[in-house]
C-alpha cells in the first residue's frame, strides 16, 4: 500500500476515526465531521418537500440577483450508505452556486440500515425528478442538469446515471463521481488493506451490509445498488472520477473510469498520490489543494453557458 501524504499523516491524528458497526453508528451521526459552517448571503436557500411515498426533502441553492434558467448540480452527500445529511453541500453550493452561476440540489435520502437499497436510491431518483419536472419554477434549464456525489454521494451519483439512462425520463449532462463507493465484493486490492484513514474495511463492509441487507454476498446484487457490477456503460453522461492513492475505493475508481471510456463515455480520472479517503477533511494540506483544485476546474467546465462560467 502506497503511504498517506506526510502532511496528512501528520494532521490526521486531529480526526477520530473509529471502525464503524451497529453499535458505534449512534454515536458516529451524532459527531459532526464537517464542523461548523459560515454561510454567505450570496446565496439562497430552500427546503421543499417532494411528495411520494415516503416524502423526500431537498435543499435548493440559488445565486443571489441572478435571473433566468441557471445550468444544476443535484448533488448526493456521503457516509457510507449510513451517515450524513444534505447540510454537507451547504458550504460548497455556497461557493459553487455564485461563482459558476448554477443551482445546486442537495437531497436529504434516508439512511440504511433503517432504509436498505433501494430506498436511499429511490429517494434520490423521486427528488432529481421533481426538480426536473419542476425546472421552470425553480430557474433551472432542464437541458443542463448533472449529479455529483462524494463516496457512497458518488456511488449514489453513478447509479442515478445508470438509472436516469435505463428510463428515459431526465437527460443527464454530466457525473462528478468523488471517490465513489461503487463495488460491493471488496476484491481489489486496494480494499483489502486494512490500516486505510477515516474509512477502513471493516467500515466498508458495514457500509455494503447495511445498505444491501438481505443482497449482501449475493451474486445477484443489481448494477443500480453497486455500479461497479454494470456490464454496459454505454450512453452515459460525461464523467469526472478522482479518487486517492491511498483510497480503499482506488482500484474500483480507476477500473469503472476505464470502462466508460472503453463505453465511449467521455471521463476524466484523476488518482492523487498520498491522499487518503475523505481527503478534503484535510482541506488546508497541499494535495487537497489540488484534489479540489480538479474538481474546481472541470465543474466549472461542465456549468459553462454559451462560453461563459
Amino acid at each position: 500500500m502506497l503511504a498517506v501524504d506526510p502532511e496528512i499523516a501528520e494532521l490526521a491524528s486531529t480526526v477520530p476515526v473509529a471502525t464503524l458497526d451497529r453499535e458505534r453508528l449512534s454515536v458516529a451521526r451524532s459527531f459532526d465531521i464537517m464542523g461548523a459552517v459560515v454561510l454567505s448571503d450570496a446565496v439562497e436557500r430552500r427546503d421543499h418537500v417532494v411528495p411520494g411515498d415516503p416524502d423526500v426533502v431537498i435543499r435548493v441553492h440559488r445565486p443571489v440577483g441572478v435571473d433566468g434558467e441557471l445550468p444544476c448540480v443535484y448533488s448526493i452527500h456521503g457516509g457510507g450508505y449510513i451517515m450524513g445529511s444534505y447540510s454537507m453541500d451547504d458550504a460548497r453550493f455556497d461557493t459553487w452556486c455564485p461563482k459558476h452561476r448554477c443551482v445546486g440540489v442537495s437531497v436529504e435520502y434516508r439512511l440504511a440500515p433503517e432504509t436498505p437499497y433501494p430506498g436511499p436510491l429511490d429517494d434520490c431518483y423521486l427528488g432529481l425528478k421533481w426538480v426536473y419536472a419542476h425546472s421552470a419554477e425553480l430557474g433551472i434549464d432542464p437541458n443542463h442538469i448533472g449529479v455529483a456525489g462524494v463516496s457512497a454521494g458518488g456511488g449514489l451519483a453513478a447509479a442515478l446515471a445508470l438509472l436516469a439512462r435505463d428510463r428515459g425520463e431526465i437527460p443527464l449532462r454530466f457525473q462528478l463521481l468523488d471517490c465513489p463507493m461503487l463495488d460491493d465484493r471488496q476484491i481489489t486490492p486496494s480494499s483489502r488493506h486494512d490500516e486505510l484513514l477515516i474509512f477502513n474495511r471493516e467500515s466498508n463492509t458495514f457500509g455494503w451490509q447495511s445498505y444491501l441487507g438481505e443482497l449482501y454476498g449475493s451474486p445477484d446484487v443489481p448494477a443500480y445498488a453497486a455500479p461497479a457490477r454494470a456490464t454496459d456503460l454505454s450512453g452515459l453522461p460525461a464523467a469526472y472520477v478522482c479518487v486517492g492513492a491511498v483510497d480503499g475505493f482506488r482500484d474500483e475508481d480507476i477500473a469503472y473510469a476505464m470502462r466508460l471510456n472503453q463505453a465511449g463515455v467521455p471521463t476524466e480520472l484523476h488518482v492523487y498520490p498520498g491522499a487518503p479517503h475523505g481527503v478534503m477533511l484535510f482541506s488546508n494540506s497541499a494535495v487537497a489543494k489540488r484534489y479540489a483544485a480538479g474538481i474546481e476546474d472541470w465543474i466549472g467546465r461542465q456549468l459553462r453557458v454559451d462560453g461563459v462560467s
